[in-house]
């Protein structure tokens, strides 16, 4: 058991886990301003760690103990269950901006992951907090906030050229968040929202902006 408080079922327990989250806005943030080899040759190192302390945490019981004890209050219930070969969401989005710098062009990364880092932190929020009509898998009112928030960082985030094609591109890319966000499926949401954003925005831009350049 942790010696820290089991903060699992209760909604501040929920404000602390997405106030972690939020953290990794920090990631999309200096990719703005740097290169993406600059950027994955800190990632990776990062991610790697992340991953083999993860395994070692679904492996080894001595580990897995020690582990529990000083973050167990952190995780979920289905990442810290005894019989749990699920990796945590850190590694999750460590994988994910992985993903998004490596694959995506930088403006679609940007866009990409800084969705899943806002929108994912308010729809869990407003989705606990005053979900009561089902939407797939989710609640209404947290998709909703999903697509408004997601909206939101279309507006902020970089765009090649700034026309208004960008921002209808950007718009179906949070549409298409919402609905990943809001699917019952087994695939770990925090890599789930930013590839098929990322995925969806740059078949666009091939589709309504073939001559853009994008990097």
């Amino acid at each position: 058991m942790s010696w820290l408080p089991d903060v699992e079922s209760s909604y501040q327990g929920e404000l602390i886990r997405k106030g972690v989250h939020l953290s990794s806005l920090s990631l999309p943030i200096a990719y703005a301003f740097l290169d993406k080899w600059t950027v994955l040759w800190f990632l990776l190192p990062l991610t790697g760690f992340f991953l083999v302390t993860d395994l070692l945490r679904l492996f080894v019981p001595p580990f897995r103990e020690f582990y529990h004890r000083l973050f167990g209050w952190l995780m979920r219930e289905h990442e810290r269950g005894a019989g749990t070969r699920s990796l945590n969401g850190a590694s999750y989005v460590l994988l994910a901006a992985c993903i998004c710098v490596f694959f995506f062009p930088k403006v679609i990364a940007i866009t990409a992951f800084s969705i899943l880092i806002i929108s994912d932190t308010v729809a869990a929020l407003i989705g606990r907090r005053f979900g009561k009509r089902p939407f797939l898998g989710k609640s209404r009112e947290g998709a909703t906030a999903f697509l408004i928030s997601a909206l939101l960082v279309v507006i902020f985030t970089p765009k090649v050229s700034y026309v208004p094609t960008e921002y209808v591109i950007g718009a179906v890319g949070a549409l298409v968040g919402t609905v990943v966000e809001s699917l019952p499926i087994r695939v770990d949401d925090n890599l789930s929202i930013p590839i098929s954003i990322g995925a969806v925005m740059w078949l666009l831009y091939g589709v309504l902006m073939p001559m853009t350049i994008i990097s």
